[in-house]
């Protein structure tokens, strides 16, 4: 197939409302300071937690008070796209680019595997970074995973996090690294080590929660990449009995709940809750071992997958005074809209090269603007990527995914669409539409199409200069 990008047909297809997408040569957004003042920005991201799970979407497996306080204090997003695993998902919300254009479009996990694979500074620029331009003092706590630290000890500062508390993620031939809840290994400035005794989920908080008592008058950037809860299925402290996956399961997502009003406590008490606005998500669909009913209906985990519990994602901001309370909205967003967003709201500048695939919805959380803009989203990314004498690469030249709008969802299998779902008629997505005749079913395809053709044709592969050979490295 010839295909090339073609910026003006594809805008001419899907209207002027994508223009903000894929455009380089952006220096500097226009909202900065929020009532004179600079918000604090705190973005907590789930691991393996699809909407099913929450009382508020429609979940009917267990209640989620702090979660349902945060969506009726504040806007619930009801149609937000993550990638739709790990790996894609957190180089996608760093950097505001998706996979195909950043290379991270299959999974790989760096500590595990290695191979001199590593999200590259030099190459990818991340938010926190961009908003330190800004003067914000930025903090990272949770699930990292896509450097090793034994190989680059400094690279959440570099990255640009002025302090951090990580997971290290499993390291290959250190047997304790694999613990990310209790007994949990930890690194921080000072290295990594055992807590024996201690919680993950714990230990990250509290740093949260120090970090923002010492910087509280200082605009902050906070990233919480949770590390619940994904699999290994645990009990917790507030249900150290519990056994068996499904009850372990839903401890986990009572914990998880948990510490997110631990921290909307914190911002109450450090009187600061009022100038931060807090963003709670999840980087992918739950595990396939696990279902939940939701909305009258039963679902299954779709982590790794392109349905709907795979990539839809819990999307909820709230703070008080500045985000309006109590609205849930249908406009679309997906991970690559963070950047923008967080550059737009802290002012921030971004280097004069930079590429963005993604659009601020900084205005329409501020109820400023309505959310014609967005007039697509995209989801992409799972399975493990090859390992070739070239390095790390995607396992096809052009990977499958899906488009979607407010109402239609195309699915993009082996470089063709393949499925076509309404999914205001069908959120199960059992009915193919892809060989309806009918005008506006196919107008809808010739818009989706016209999207994932504007795309090049050959995704990218994670751009890095190798690390040194390490004995724990994945060979060929």
């Amino acid at each position: 197939m010839n295909r090339q990008f073609n910026r003006r047909n594809f805008l001419k297809a899907v209207g002027l409302g994508a223009a903000l997408l894929t455009m380089p040569g952006l220096t500097r957004c226009s909202a900065g300071a929020v009532n004179g003042k600079k918000p604090n920005i705190i973005y907590i991201m789930l691991d393996d937690l699809g909407t099913e799970w929450f009382s508020c979407y429609g979940g009917e497996e267990m209640e989620t008070p702090n979660t349902d306080m945060l969506a009726r204090g504040g806007m619930q997003f009801s149609n937000a796209y993550s990638m739709a695993q790990c790996t894609p998902t957190r180089a996608t919300l760093l950097t505001g680019q998706y996979p195909w254009r950043h290379g991270w479009v299959n999974h790989w996990d760096v500590p595990r595997w290695g191979a001199g694979c590593h999200f590259d500074w030099k190459y990818n620029m991340t938010f926190a970074r961009v908003m330190r331009t800004a003067g914000y003092v930025t903090a990272a706590a949770g699930k990292w995973q896509i450097n090793d630290f034994r190989v680059q000890p400094n690279a959440m500062v570099k990255h640009g996090f002025d302090e951090y508390c990580m997971w290290t993620g499993y390291e290959s031939g250190n047997p304790p690294s694999a613990n990310r809840y209790w007994d949990s290994y930890i690194r921080t400035k000072d290295g990594s080590k055992t807590y024996k005794g201690r919680f993950g989920t714990d230990i990250f908080v509290d740093f949260l929660i120090d970090f923002m008592r010492r910087y509280k008058d200082k605009p902050m950037m906070l990233y919480f990449p949770m590390c619940l809860t994904h699999t290994p299925f645990t009990s917790t402290p507030l249900e150290p009995d519990a056994e068996g996956r499904d009850a372990c399961h839903k401890a986990m997502v009572r914990y998880a709940d948990f510490a997110l009003g631990r921290i909307v406590k914190a911002l109450d008490e450090l009187k600061i809750r009022s100038n931060t606005i807090v963003f709670l998500t999840a980087d992918n669909g739950t595990g396939r071992q696990m279902t939940a009913r939701m909305n009258g209906r039963l679902v299954k985990g779709g982590k790794a997958t392109l349905g709907e519990p795979g990539v839809r994602m819990p999307f909820i901001v709230n703070c008080p005074g500045l985000v309006p309370a109590g609205v849930t909205t249908d406009a679309l967003t997906d991970f690559t809209d963070m950047m923008p967003t967080f550059t737009e709201l802290s002012g921030a500048e971004l280097p004069g090269d930079i590429v963005l695939d993604g659009h601020s919805i900084a205005k329409l959380i501020l109820g400023k603007e309505d959310d014609s803009q967005r007039q697509w989203i995209m989801s992409m990314g799972f399975g493990p990527a090859n390992l070739t004498e070239s390095g790390v690469e995607p396992v096809n030249e052009f990977n499958d995914r899906v488009v979607r709008d407010k109402q239609y969802k195309l699915w993009v299998l082996k470089n063709r669409s393949a499925r076509l779902y309404d999914l205001t008629a069908d959120p199960a997505e059992t009915n193919n539409l892809i060989n309806s005749t009918n005008p506006k079913i196919v107008n809808a395809r010739n818009k989706l199409e016209a999207v994932w053709k504007s795309f090049p044709e050959k995704d990218g592969k994670p751009k890095y200069d190798p690390t040194p050979p390490q004995p724990w490295d994945k060979k060929i």
